[in-house]
């Protein structure tokens, strides 16, 4: 197994210290300065080593969301037909030609053929007929 760079600082600290390096010269110092600085940034890497898995993890997280959300929005995978706009989960506004009430409804009630006015009672008729030529699997035609 390969050794990471905060091993390697401390194999090279205690190869300084076997080697009994003089504080007191001018090499001595400095390979000491080195070294603390070596430990230094083998620490803010392994920081930056964990802060980055937690980044990954979050996008990762970000990501699944986004794919789930472009599912809900554009249409189920399974659908063939999302461009033909026949898809169960579309709305639908109707507007009632007897007393112009505007009804949101979704393609379930549309396909039973007719729903009577919540606000004066008219039957409202649904021709499904342009259908009939859909080949999706989306449940538009039964």
């Amino acid at each position: 197994m390969a050794m990471t760079i905060a091993e390697k600082v401390s194999y090279i600290k205690g190869l300084a210290e076997g080697m009994k390096l003089d504080d007191s010269t001018n090499e001595g110092k400095v390979l000491n300065a080195i070294i603390d600085v070596l430990g230094d940034i083998a620490l803010n890497i392994e920081d930056i080593d964990s802060d980055l898995a937690d980044v990954t993890d979050v996008v990762s997280d970000l990501e699944d969301a986004v794919y789930d959300l472009e599912d809900e929005v554009y249409c189920d995978d399974d659908c063939d037909c999302c461009d033909d706009d026949c898809c169960e989960d579309d709305m639908y506004e109707i507007t009632c030609p007897n007393c112009d009430n505007t009804i949101t409804t979704d393609f379930e009630v549309i396909s039973s053929g007719s729903i009577a006015c919540p606000n004066c009672g008219e039957t409202l008729e649904f021709d499904l007929s342009a259908l009939e030529d859909c080949e999706c699997d989306c449940g538009c035609q039964e």
